[in-house]
């Protein structure tokens, strides 16, 4: 498969994504976010088990909890502190600086060369997403900036790792486990800081679904592909798609406002994405860390 392709595979987990603020919103009950996250990871983990039938090796349990927890579980809980503590714009922008860790990450574990355009397309990506979002109301609160970097930082882990860490295993099974990984180490900290979930709706419980199914089944088996195929710069770029997703269907779905600022916006997202691509393609065919160097071999 072209490259082309991979990269267009890989877009659709983040476009995806963005569909999770508005599911999120209106269709699961509030109040409930490490349960939510908990109900998104391990039943999803659990069918792709039930599917490919391939349990990691004892070796690879710490790295597979590890993963998990930068992946979903980590990740999950400070997104959900950041988006209570902030506005929505702040913590995506701050989000959107994974890419830029990515890029750090990725010169200090895989021994990737660092190219001016990766860098000059990550920071452009971070300042249309700030068009894309901030408002003239933004406030900025400590903690929820704290938890917005944390949680970047966490992804940003997750996919350089999950690049280094490659077993000889399909997507499909790689992805399980960290699922379910990620769905264990959420399990008790809803069961002990958050009530009770109360009975859920037809209406719960297709957000559920889709959450779990589509946006963390199907999206992340897509994504894993992405990183042990792509560059690990590219594939953080990718992850700016998100927001831009989350913002049309605000559009359509919410009937909210788009200004000519947030158009300007998502059209400089694009553009960085683009950008990044090409840069982090020309890191790949003239330097000597192309993917086939970069991926560690399992002992």
């Amino acid at each position: 498969m072209s490259r082309s392709n991979d990269v267009l595979l890989t877009a659709l987990a983040p476009a995806i994504w963005g569909s999770t603020y508005l599911v999120t919103t209106e269709a699961l009950p509030g109040g409930y976010p490490v349960t939510m996250a908990a109900l998104r990871a391990l039943p999803a983990g659990l069918l792709l088990l039930a599917v490919t039938r391939c349990l990691p090796p004892r070796v690879w349990l710490g790295r597979v909890f590890l993963l998990g927890a930068f992946n979903f579980a980590l990740f999950w809980v400070l997104l959900f502190v950041a988006a209570y503590r902030l506005p929505g714009g702040v913590a995506a922008t701050l989000g959107a600086l994974q890419a830029m860790m990515v890029i750090l990450m990725a010169r200090g574990w895989l021994g990737t060369p660092i190219r001016a355009g990766a860098v000059v397309a990550a920071a452009t990506g971070v300042l249309g997403v700030a068009l894309l979002l901030i408002g003239p109301e933004a406030a900025l609160d400590p903690a929820g900036i704290a938890a917005g970097l944390g949680g970047a930082a966490s992804m940003a882990a997750g996919t350089v790792l999950s690049r280094k860490w490659q077993p000889p295993v399909s997507a499909l099974s790689f992805t399980a486990w960290q699922l379910i990984a990620g769905g264990v180490l959420l399990l008790p900290l809803a069961l002990i800081f958050e009530p009770p979930l109360p009975p859920l709706s037809a209406t719960n419980l297709v957000g559920l679904t889709w959450l779990g199914l589509i946006g963390a089944a199907a999206t992340y088996v897509l994504w894993f592909r992405g990183v042990a195929r792509l560059e690990p710069g590219a594939v953080s770029m990718l992850g700016m798609m998100s927001p831009v997703t989350a913002v049309i269907l605000g559009w359509i779905w919410l009937g909210q406002s788009l200004s000519l600022l947030q158009g300007l916006g998502a059209a400089i997202v694009l553009g960085s994405v683009w950008f990044g691509q090409r840069a982090n393609r020309a890191r790949s065919i003239l330097g000597p860390a192309g993917p086939a160097v970069m991926r560690t071999k399992v002992a």
